[in-house]
This record gives structure tokens, sequence and C-alpha cells, in this order.
């Protein structure tokens, strides 16, 4: 949390003076208080006055007086139609003698919303916590929500602000916020597993994301739809009826202009956080319903990750407040670790079986990458070094010297290996599972046996060649001769023998053939690859989300 300079802070005993009573009008008997990364919210029974905090997160600037004041009329203002009688305006905050009033007279030091207090028990996180929830509320929440979007404005601005080169602005902003928090509130790989996918898509959809603009469904949205939002109280059409949907964002019109599908993930996201999948499912069923909007269904997924990378951010962010407790912060902490193994739950994955062909020259890395994407991914993983020489009953870093294309390296050698590594493919593939091979396959004959076991089990295939200039190579194979740890024999001779010997690979799909150059830092072969395999899921496989 970034603080402004001291003429920006609030007052160090402000808060503690809004928690008395008597500065406020009326029979007051007690306040409560409740702090948010943004706000301080002070409840008297009867109203509830909101205090923005003088922070600068990036995505948000209460830095100045002037600012709070003006993001406090847009709250009220953006907030009447969806919560009416709630949002009763904006009041100063003065001080006299030492003391601190709420709507008080003179020179105005802070300023607060002021709305209604709605009954704790009537928000919806309360009522799903205690099963007062049926299908029937969730279906008026939805029918609210596309009649909502339906009057939503739209238009060339906000369909700009709001269109595809926004969303990645913000997904950016998202990724480059959260690397301080990897191993905290979530593990590299998961980091790097959200990034690659969120890229993908934004890369493979967007003619959808051009199509969806042209038909106006970006409009001026809530952006911030949660279940703790909604509040559901007795009406004159029944229990429950009258609803009341708060907290609207005002600080960044980017959070709020986006496609109406972003706004329904949101909240279909919060209902999935608290264990009400069946619940999230009919919400979306029923606003698709409502709206006609069949489109949606296409970008659920995708928002709901980016709303959950959202919220285990702004958890995340908390933890960093020195003045939270030991506790407070574990608590926070679990919170952010939750919502980004959400996120990671709506990554697509393969179903059936499939083949990750994983091919190049010696020393280009394909052990290391093949490796890295079987224990990324859980794949079963078959290497044709330690295949060869298992079959040969040596050590696995016993190397074996001779002339090119001798001794286990022969041609007839090298037939036998890729047979019995066809045999092991074949029975994972059998028991529906994918598979990593990892070897040169420098033949189109080679290549084509591995592309024939694929068909034979209907299992979905990728060619993945990974190159590497020359001098890199030298330079690394070099480096592995020296260290002596490589279950490869392969050296620079061996290297140029198979870059004469290479036959090119001309016959792939280009969704399924992933050319990557691995002269890079390492782990940037692994991103990439992790990217365009998820852009080929979501182009062309069947997944499972």
């Amino acid at each position: 949390m970034n603080l402004a300079g001291n003429e920006n802070r609030l007052p160090f005993d402000l808060v503690n003076g809004l928690l008395d009573p008597h500065a406020y009008l009326g029979n007051v008997g007690a306040v409560e208080l409740t702090e948010t990364h943004i706000s301080y919210l002070f409840f008297t029974g009867e109203h509830v006055y909101k205090v923005k905090k003088p922070v600068d997160f990036g995505f948000l600037d209460f830095t100045t007086l002037t600012k709070r004041k003006r993001f406090c009329h847009d709250e009220v203002t953006l907030n009447a139609s969806l919560a009416p009688g709630v949002y009763l305006g904006v009041v100063p905050v003065t001080r006299m003698g030492g003391r601190y009033f709420m709507e008080g007279t003179g020179r105005p030091i802070e300023y607060a919303v002021k709305m209604r207090q709605l009954p704790r028990e009537a928000a919806l996180d309360a009522l799903l916590s205690t099963g007062q929830i049926s299908a029937r509320e969730i279906s008026m929440l939805a029918a609210k929500i596309a009649a909502f979007h339906a009057d939503a404005a739209t238009g060339p601005e906000i369909t700009r602000l709001g269109g595809i080169e926004a969303v990645r602005k913000n997904i950016e902003e998202n990724f480059a916020q959260l690397d301080r928090f990897v191993g905290v509130a979530l593990s590299r790989e998961v980091f790097e597993d959200l990034e690659a996918y969120s890229h993908a898509f934004l890369q493979s959809k967007g003619e959808a994301f051009a199509q969806r603009a042209s038909l106006g469904r970006i409009r001026d949205c809530h952006g911030d739809l949660r279940a703790a939002h909604f509040f559901l109280e007795d009406g004159p059409e029944g229990p429950k009826s009258k609803i009341s949907l708060i907290d609207r964002i005002e600080f960044n019109r980017r959070f709020r202009y986006s496609d109406v599908a972003n706004d329904i993930a949101f909240f279909a996201m919060d209902l999935d956080f608290r264990q009400q999948p069946d619940f999230s499912r009919h919400f979306i069923e029923e606003y698709v319903r409502a709206s006609g909007d069949q489109g949606v269904m296409d970008f659920i997924s995708f928002f709901k990750t980016y709303r959950a990378c959202v919220r285990g951010k702004v958890a995340s962010f908390q933890i960093d407040d020195e003045g939270l407790s030991k506790e407070i912060r574990k608590s926070k902490e679990a919170e952010a670790q939750a919502y980004f193994r959400l996120a990671h739950s709506y990554l697509p994955r393969i179903t059936g079986p499939a083949l990750i062909m994983i091919c190049g020259l010696t020393g280009c890395g394909k052990s290391t990458l093949a490796e890295g994407l079987a224990c990324r991914w859980d794949l079963e993983y078959i290497s044709s070094d330690v295949t060869r020489k298992t079959l040969a009953g040596v050590g696995l870093h016993e190397q074996q010297e001779g002339p090119y294309e001798s001794g286990i390296y022969s041609p007839e050698y090298t037939r036998w290996t890729y047979e019995m590594m066809m045999e092991q493919a074949a029975k994972f593939l059998a028991k529906g599972q994918t598979v990593v091979l990892d070897a040169t396959f420098r033949h189109a004959e080679e290549r084509s046996r591995v592309e024939q076991l694929a068909g034979k089990h209907s299992a979905h295939l990728w060619t993945v060649e990974l190159v590497l200039d020359g001098p890199v190579a030298k330079t690394r194979l070099e480096r592995r001769r020296l260290l002596g740890n490589s279950v490869s024999d392969g050296e620079w001779e061996v290297y140029q023998h198979q870059k004469a010997d290479w036959e090119p690979i001309t016959d792939r799909a280009p969704n399924r053939y992933i050319r990557i150059n691995n002269s890079g830092a390492p782990g940037e072969a692994l991103r990439a690859l992790l990217q365009r395999l998820y852009g080929g899921l979501l182009t062309d496989i069947t997944v499972d989300h």
C-alpha cells in the first residue's frame, strides 16, 4: 500500500474519533467499524458512512481530498439505480474542539458516502451461508443483471475503453503486480500457467472479442459483482423480492467498462468460491435465457479466471498491511491462495489420450522442456535417452563413446529404442492418458510412426520442434560434457551430423506444430510452449473446464 505524503494522509486519530457515537447526528448507540483495503466503513445502526483511504494502488488514486470528494459523488451517482434509497449522498467530516463530527459544520477535512444501513442478514453471502437461497432467488438476480446490462450505456468510447486492449492491459497489470506475491499467495508454476493461458486466450480469441464489441456487448457494467454486494429484503412481491446491488466501481472506468460476460463471470466465480457451483451454473443459464446472449458462454471460463486472480490480488495486497495481526495476515494469505487455486482450476485441460512429441537436435534442451511440461501438467514422460540405456543395461550417466551412429546409437538400436517408446506410450494412451515423448525424431518416418500411434488411439497430437543457434548449442554441449551429469551422450560432433541429416517438418497442421527457439533464458521455452498449447486447446480441442 502506497500512502500519500503527510498533507494527504487522514488525521491519525480520525478513525478513533469517528467511533465515538457523539460524532453523529441523532441517537446513535454504538459504532462498528469495517475496514477494506480502500475504505473505512462506520456502521451506526441506521446509516453507514464510507470514508475512502488516501491510497494509490495504481488502478485507483485516492491520495488527495479533492479526489476522494469527487469519487464519493461518483459512487453515489453510479449506484443510485441499482440500490434505490440506499445511497443518500455525500457528507462532510469536520473537526471542532479536538473532536470529529460526521455531517458537522465548518470546513470539511474529509468526506464520506452516506448510505442506509442494510440488514446484514439480508446480504446474499449471509443467506447462502445459512442455506436460505434457492434457484428462485438466483433466477431473480440473473433477470435483474440482464435488465441492468440491457439498459447500461454503450458506445464507441465505452467500447474502446472496455475492449480487448483494455482487457490485455488489465491482465498485464495483474501479473506485474502479482509477481512479488509468488511463493506467498501462489506458486511460480501456477503464476506461469495463469499468465500463459490468459495471453493465449487473448491471442486466439481476437476475432470473437471484436464480434462481441460490434454487437454492443461492451457496456458500462457494475465491475464488482459479488454476493456480498447483493441484499435481498422482503418486498411487495414477496420474501427476498426487494433486491439492492451496491458498490458499483467508481474509481476506475476501465474496470467498469467491459464485456457483460466479464460482469456475470465475476458473480459466477464468487458463487464457485463459496462452494455453490450449482447456483453458479444456474445463474449463467438464467442470464443467457433472460438476455438472449449465447455468446457469453465462450468467455465465462476466461473471465472467471481473470476475476479470481483479481480477488487473489486484492487479498495479497492486504497481506502487506503492517497494521494486521498475525492471525488476520495468515487468514488473508489463505484467502489469496484459495482464489488462485480456483483460478487455476478454470484452465482448460486435455481430455482423452494425447501425444506431445518433443523433437530436435542434441543439446537443444528437449529433455529439460519435456520433463518440465510433464511435471507441470502431471503427464507421462518417455525419454529416448533413458529408454536406450535401460535397454542396453548401462547406467544412465555412464557415457557411451564411439563413432557417430555406432554402438547403442546405431540405426538398428535407435529403431529398437523408438519401438519400445511406442509400446510404452501405447499402454498409457489405452488408459486415456497424455504422453510426452522426448527424442530427436530427426527423420520423417520416425515422426510418422508417432502420428500413426496417435491415430490408432484417437489421440490428439502436437509436434514440438526445438531449435538452437549453432554457437549457443556448441557452448551448451561443451558445458554439459564438462559437468558430466546428463543422460544424453550427444556432443558437438553429433549435433553437426544430426543437423546435416535433419528432415524438415512440413506435414503438420499449424495449430498442431510448435517451433520454439530455445536460445533464450531458462524457462522461456516452457512459458512459450504453455502459451501455444493453451492456444491450441482454445481453438479446436474438446477440453474439460
